[in-house]
């Protein structure tokens, strides 16, 4: 799976490296050594897929999201200072699909790249024929990755788009938080609840009337959580 993918980072050296790596794998790269390029190329560019570290002269990284997140659902890997916590919350908070501390493995950052592009391309190109998904208020479109709640449209981003995925398919079964991590990012699970918790939360903030009242999305303390059925 071929894809166009923004590099935002401002040293030299780490971008050279990624690229060096996604232009192997077949990859068109774009490269950004500071946050106000980085926009202007996804503007003008439209990337598929964006690997944005935080700290970049102009814009940081998480201005960066901030700002694209208004129009745009792009799949993005944040690139944090390890030990940074707030900063990989608030990166998440932001929007962020998915995160790696500093210094990383570039093996594996790849192997992040193709688990989030098979997210982002997944619906209506897999083997299974896409359907049309109902719980009570409701609705998914599998196919034109839509989702309405009351008919009213709520834009995810597509790791959001995966997990919703899963509950509204298996409607008052409780999922173990390693089932939603390896269901929706596609690889193994070593214990990152924050990264769960920060994408539940934004399902609810998208979802529900009152997100500390959640309708929908049950916490089942000490497993994990549960979408309720209701009525069709």
């Amino acid at each position: 799976m071929k894809a166009k993918i923004l590099i935002a980072e401002d040293d030299p050296d780490i971008r050279g490296l990624i690229r060096l790596h996604l232009q192997k794998e077949g990859h068109t790269v774009l490269e950004a050594a500071d946050g106000l390029t980085a926009l202007k190329l996804i503007e003008k560019d439209a990337p598929q897929l964006i690997i944005l570290d935080i700290m970049m002269p102009q814009l940081t990284g998480l201005d960066v999201l901030q700002t694209l997140r208004a129009t745009r659902e792009t799949p993005v890997i944040m690139l944090t200072a390890r030990g940074e916590d707030s900063d990989k919350v608030l990166g998440l908070d932001l929007g962020a699909d998915d995160y790696l501390p500093k210094p990383f493995s570039v093996l594996e950052l790849m192997s992040r790249v193709r688990a989030q592009l098979r997210r982002a391309y997944a619906f209506g190109q897999n083997d299974l024929k896409p359907q049309m998904l109902t719980n009570g208020p409701i609705t998914m479109d599998e196919a034109q990755h839509l989702v309405q709640v009351n008919d009213t449209p709520v834009a995810l981003n597509p790791t959001e788009f995966k997990i919703l995925s899963l509950f509204m398919k298996s409607p008052g079964r409780v999922f173990t938080k390693q089932q939603i991590y390896e269901g929706a990012w596609e690889e193994t699970y070593y214990g990152d609840d924050n990264t769960i918790m920060v994408h539940i939360s934004h399902l609810r903030d998208k979802l529900e009337d009152d997100p500390k009242k959640p309708r929908f999305i049950q916490t089942i303390r000490g497993v994990g959580y549960r979408m309720e059925r209701f009525p069709s």
